[in-house]
């Protein structure tokens, strides 16, 4: 490579960092990327969205198999095997990261499996593992830090092979006969889904009021509707404050407002109360790139840090922790870089729970528009009376839109119900866009599908739906 192409270090392999190597490459750069692992993916791949949506994908099918006898069809009981269950949800993990690996490759990025570490403004010591097992000293002009972050952990709770992270769950070792799972957040209502399908008596605590604290409550309570069918138990404000091994399994104390103190006895608990950002141990003392009082790494709208020459993206810098959020930062950091005008600036970032159902939303909630003092209108159109949800046996959904009454701008969408994780991006495409209830109520929508409840909403807004005899919103 010649001498006059900018070095770029990227530290950490994953959502963010990849997309923002590739990115950093194909725009002229001369680019390093260091990971841990042996190829690009990050913990999103290896141990994060891709196994857990592979593993829910089993679970949908699973729940459709037990649900088919309302649609006149009959199965013999599924059988689960656990070790070719596992072998299948490691080839998909295998061939997306080898995949990565190869056009990494062919983009001329060169890959360092290793752990990074800032020496300066400019350069980072490797330890190289591996084959080329070492250190070495990489120089560069910029860098892209994109670390990630790991689960959080409860410092009262004993180290035990019993008690498992989402990382631990993932790797689908066994099918516990009771399953706690630690936290109503998306991690723990995913990962519980999937282990109550295979066969696992899984009680949920929350030590909020909610189930998906931040989500929509119109969403949330079709989920939990189904949830309280698929779960052995669910416990909302309330809080394990101790735990000990018990033969074989762990006996925690659950202490809840309306829960009397209890001591019950599990196979095994899912600790998933959040992750918090990788911003430690990186060297980050020798440069002048500042942390909050979280962890998280302070940008600009470059994702460029108080050291010039540093850049921050995905988890690290900030909420929300999302792949996709880091993907686009990464993207961001590489076309400054470059020298290219960009900035980070979302009109609405898609959230998707990957339960069955699915909930999603984008831009403006019910509840924040609540908070915030702001006057919005509502407009709802339920799954009951949408005729592809009905030919499905899945009408237990609701598509939303939350809208301001001055101008008809559509400032919010959230959906709960089958596919809603893919019909989501017509709201973030419209909000991004500024579109309009009218808009969206005109927008031919092919029949019968699950996205033109985005249109029947729209026609509820203005009291025009063919299919429910509403006023209008306003």
């Amino acid at each position: 490579m010649s001498n006059d192409k900018k070095r770029v270090l990227v530290i950490g392999g994953g959502p963010g960092g990849y997309p923002a190597a590739f990115l950093a490459a194909d725009l002229g750069c001369e680019v390093t990327l260091v990971d841990q692992k042996v190829n690009p993916g990050g913990v999103c791949l290896f141990q994060g969205c891709i196994p857990s949506k592979a593993l829910l994908h089993v679970a949908r099918l699973l729940h459709e198999t037990r649900e088919a006898g309302a649609l006149g069809l009959g199965f013999a009981p599924p059988t689960i095997d656990l070790d070719k269950l596992r072998a299948w949800k490691d080839g998909v993990v295998g061939k997306l990261t080898g995949g990565l690996g190869l056009v990494g490759k062919q983009r001329k990025v060169r890959f360092v499996e290793g752990r990074a570490r800032l020496l300066d403004a400019h350069s980072a010591m490797v330890a190289k593992a591996g084959d080329g097992a070492g250190e070495e000293r990489i120089e560069f002009d910029d860098a892209i830090l994109a670390t990630g972050s790991m689960p959080v952990t409860l410092p009262f709770l004993p180290p035990s092979p019993r008690i498992w992270d989402s990382t631990k769950a993932l790797e689908l070792a066994e099918v516990p006969g009771s399953l706690l799972v630690v936290g109503g957040g998306y991690i723990g209502l995913e990962l519980g889904t999937v282990y109550a399908a295979l066969g696992s008596k899984v009680t949920v605590v929350e030590a909020t009021p909610y189930l998906l604290p931040g989500a929509d409550r119109d969403l949330v309570t079709h989920l939990q509707k189904r949830l309280a069918k698929q779960l052995a138990a669910i416990h909302v404000s309330t809080k394990i404050v101790e735990a000990r091994e018990d033969g074989d399994g762990v006996r925690v104390k659950l202490v809840g407002i309306d829960l009397p103190e209890l001591e019950p006895r599990f196979d095994r608990v899912l600790v998933a109360v959040g992750r918090r950002p990788l911003s430690k141990d990186l060297g980050l003392e020798n440069t002048k790139v500042k942390l909050d009082a979280r962890g998280f790494v302070d940008v600009d709208a470059q994702r460029r840090t108080a050291e010039p020459s540093i850049y921050a993206i995905g988890d690290m810098a900030g909420e929300p922790m999302l792949a996709h959020k880091a993907t686009y930062e990464g993207r961001i950091a590489a076309q400054a870089i470059a020298g290219h005008p960009a900035a980070y600036e979302p009109r609405a970032i898609p959230a998707v729970v990957f339960t069955d159902p699915e909930i999603a939303w984008a831009g403006l909630t019910e509840s924040q528009a609540k908070t915030e003092g702001r006057d919005v209108r509502i407009a709802r159109f339920p799954w009951s009376a949408s005729g592809r949800a009905t030919t499905m046996g899945r009408n237990d959904g609701l598509t939303k839109l939350v809208i301001d009454p001055q101008d008809e701008r559509l400032l919010g969408v959230g959906i709960v119900g089958v596919g809603a994780g893919e019909m989501i991006a017509e709201g973030v495409l419209a909000l991004e866009m500024g579109a309009r209830a009218t808009d969206m109520m005109l927008t031919i929508h092919a029949h019968p599908t699950l996205s033109e409840t985005m249109m029947e909403a729209a026609e509820v807004y203005f009291g025009h739906s063919p299919h429910l005899g509403q006023k209008p919103a306003r």
